[in-house]
């Protein structure tokens, strides 16, 4: 047997919709929420009224602008460059931003934006031991309430009084296989890390390496050309095979100390002129 329906009067019926719109609605204490169709509430910064940590919708903006400006970068320096400087920009209380990359059989490529720092940065990489390095080798989250006190890198401690960098958070960072590193946040202030600042930097840091990772792709085809370019030019000088044009580029870049694709780059260039000469 059925149930009968009982017709609700249309009176009672948006009292009824309103009900079941807002009953998943959680609000503070002594406060009462108002949900307006097609309207977003409006916020002042990327940290959440509450302090837990970051306001999605901005943090949703900040990875938006993140990404706009490493995707339209010439060079991945350039990304890094503003990598740094978005990152720095968005987190209350920081100092210095800094990202290092470091690849297979290189040195590490540092970047770094903020006034302060600068001094303890240098010397972290030329002792090779310090809050980012860590982060890189053990691909781990890594923060200390005060650097210029951490006993883990005495060596810090004095460069890091004087250039005013007290508690550090550092983001490992893994680009396809290519390059691991870290992006590092300096506060000027002791203490722990607060979510805010952690979770905006590791939202960035994990945005940044599918970003870092395509624009290593583009620069590998673009070296891939110009190295398939100079290999022709160095078989047609040398009447060698394949294998042996591409050790000699290998071992011109070496000697020269550059990478491999300006040396093919001037290679090809240098070979378009004599044969410019020559006609």
């Amino acid at each position: 047997m059925s149930v009968p329906h009982r017709r609700v009067p249309a009176g009672q019926r948006g009292t009824r919709s309103r009900r079941r719109a807002t009953s998943g609605a959680t609000t503070a204490p002594g406060k009462t929420g108002r949900l307006v169709a097609g309207v977003r509430p409006r916020h002042t910064g990327v940290v959440s009224q509450t302090g837990a940590g970051p306001h999605p919708v901005e943090l949703a903006g900040l990875l938006h602008e993140v990404t706009v400006g490493l995707l339209a970068s010439d060079t991945l320096g350039q990304a890094l460059d503003r990598l740094a400087s978005l990152t720095l920009g968005a987190l209350p209380g920081a100092v210095r931003c800094s990202v290092a990359l470091i690849g297979e059989g290189g040195p590490p490529t540092v970047v770094a934006a903020g006034s302060a720092g600068e001094t303890s940065l240098q010397l972290q990489y030329a002792q090779g031991s310090g809050p980012a390095l860590e982060a890189a080798r053990t691909r781990a989250l890594v923060t200390t309430c005060d650097l210029a006190a951490d006993e883990r890198w005495p060596e810090l401690g004095e460069a890091a009084r004087a250039d005013g960098i007290r508690a550090v958070a550092s983001i490992p960072l893994d680009v396809r296989r290519t390059a691991v590193g870290a992006l590092t946040v300096c506060l000027d202030r002791p203490g722990e890390v607060g979510p805010d600042v952690l979770l905006t930097a590791m939202a960035v840091a994990g945005q940044a390496e599918v970003l870092l990772g395509e624009l290593h792709r583009r620069e590998a085809l673009g070296e891939g050309a110009a190295v398939d370019r100079a290999v022709g030019v160095i078989i047609a000088q040398r009447g060698c095979g394949v294998q042996e044009a591409f050790r000699v580029l290998q071992e011109s870049a070496q000697r020269l100390g550059l990478d491999r694709r300006t040396v093919a780059e001037r290679l090809v260039a240098a070979a378009a002129r004599d044969r410019q000469v020559s006609h």
